[in-house]
């Protein structure tokens, strides 16, 4: 039998995943505790490899793939789902620096696993500053969200958006449909197929470089004023 690179993942990082979806309890996993072990370490590999292949492009705070996940363990402190225990992989990169804003998140789920990036919560004075740049001039981000590259790779802009003006903004501004985003996220979806794949650690890694130009031109806006300084 072939044996799989250290940074591949393997069809039982899923398998696992599937057997904890049905058996989604404290005896079971207490049980088959050293089998999500064996399949955790796996997916420690995926992101140290993943960590060092963003770093060639990027510069990256979190310091190891360990690091970057997020535990299994669901917290139902305030849930009415009192389910214990998360049934994907999950991850996420902090860049490093004030000047370097965005960040990086991994999924992996049979039938659901995708990469995404960008401001998931923007803070109030963030989202106002965004808003006031694409007001001033929407023309450079929609040069970004309409390029070969973002649209192979993400489609279009994602994320929650108003279903009404933002307060302070005009209803008739051209770039209303930016306005109203509450969020701005990047989001590539692939298949359970793909990413068993010896080459989807290059594709990850092609995906997070793929956001950095709407990752440098959010930078560059929220670590400035309104006069460019």
């Amino acid at each position: 039998m072939q044996k799989l690179p250290l940074a591949q993942l393997h069809p039982s990082n899923f398998d696992f995943l599937a057997k904890l979806k049905d058996n989604n309890d404290r005896e079971w996993f207490n049980a088959h505790k050293d089998e999500f072990q064996k399949e955790q370490v796996q997916i420690e590999n995926f992101a140290d490899a993943l960590l060092q292949e963003m770093n060639t492009h990027d510069v990256i705070e979190t310091p190891s793939g360990k690091k970057s996940l997020y535990r299994i363990y669901r917290d139902t402190r305030f849930s009415k789902d009192k389910i214990p225990y998360k049934t994907h992989w999950s991850g996420s990169f902090r860049r490093a620096g004030k000047l370097r804003r965005g960040g990086y998140h991994f999924h992996l789920e049979s039938g659901n696993s995708y990469l995404a990036g960008g401001f998931f919560g923007p803070s109030p004075d963030d989202l106002k500053r965004i808003r006031q740049e694409i007001s001033f001039d929407a023309a450079p981000l929609r040069k970004i969200l309409n390029s070969a590259s973002f649209i192979s790779a993400f489609e279009t802009l994602k994320g929650e958006q108003l279903k009404t003006t933002p307060k302070g903004f005009d209803a008739n501004d051209e770039a209303i449909d930016l306005l109203r985003y509450k969020q701005f996220l990047l989001i590539r979806r692939f298949s359970d197929e793909e990413v068993l794949k010896d080459d989807f650690l290059q594709k990850a890694g092609q995906t997070f470089k793929n956001m950095r130009p709407f990752f440098d031109y959010m930078s560059e806006l929220l670590t400035t004023d309104t006069n460019g300084i």
